[in-house]
Formats: C-alpha cells, structure tokens, sequence
C-alpha cells in the first residue's frame, strides 16, 4: 500500500524543482498529491510514486519517461559521488532517483539534502 510521502522527499522534490521554469512549476504542484509506491531496498532513498492523475495536470513536457531535473551531489572536498535525478513520465511525476558513482562514499537521500541545500 502506498505510503503518505516523507517530509525529506518533498522536501528535495521542491529544491529540484524550484524556479519559474514552466515544467517545474506544474511538477511542484504535484507533490502534494504524491504517495511512496516502492522504495529501492539498498537504502539510498531512490523513491518510486503513485499520483493520482486526476487531480493534477499534466506538466508540458514530452511524451514517455524523461529526467525533468537533476542535481550532482559534491562533498565540501570537492569529491561527486553521485547524483539526484527527478523522472516524469507523460507530464507526471514518476520517481525521485539516489544514483551512486563511488565505493567510498555512502550515497543516501540524507546525504543529498545536505549537499545540495547548503
């Protein structure tokens, strides 16, 4: 069963999503809207969503899955062990994604807040 979506993920949702960008305006507006389907089990915080379709509209944006916003996560000592992707799908949000490129640093959704809202 879907679970009511955690403050951390709105949270870095409305960060990626930020601006006037037409996209990122109507995405912003579907974040109330958003329940947690599936989480990946590794415990990086990569977050999979339910939305119910209608009571939001679409964002302009192309048909099929595409990366509406993305963020690299660099450490104060410069090192970037990763990367934050927001996907949609037709003009809906889909999943939030915690990608890891490094064996020595822990890539979580913590660790991402807090690179990139600094």
């Amino acid at each position: 069963m879907p679970e009511v979506l955690p403050a951390d993920v709105a949270d870095l949702l409305g960060f990626l999503l930020s601006g006037e960008d037409p996209v990122h305006v109507a995405l912003r507006a579907h974040i109330p809207h958003l329940r947690v389907r599936d989480r990946c089990t590794c415990g990086c915080g990569t977050a999979y969503f339910d939305l119910d379709r209608t009571v939001v509209s679409p964002a302009p944006s192309r048909s099929g899955t595409v990366v509406v916003a993305e963020a690299q996560i660099v450490t104060e000592d410069g090192e970037c062990p990763g990367e934050v992707l927001v996907f949609a799908q037709s003009g809906y949000l889909s999943w939030l994604e915690i990608c890891s490129w490094s064996d020595d640093i822990e890539v979580t959704l913590a660790l991402a807040r807090q690179m990139l809202q600094r």
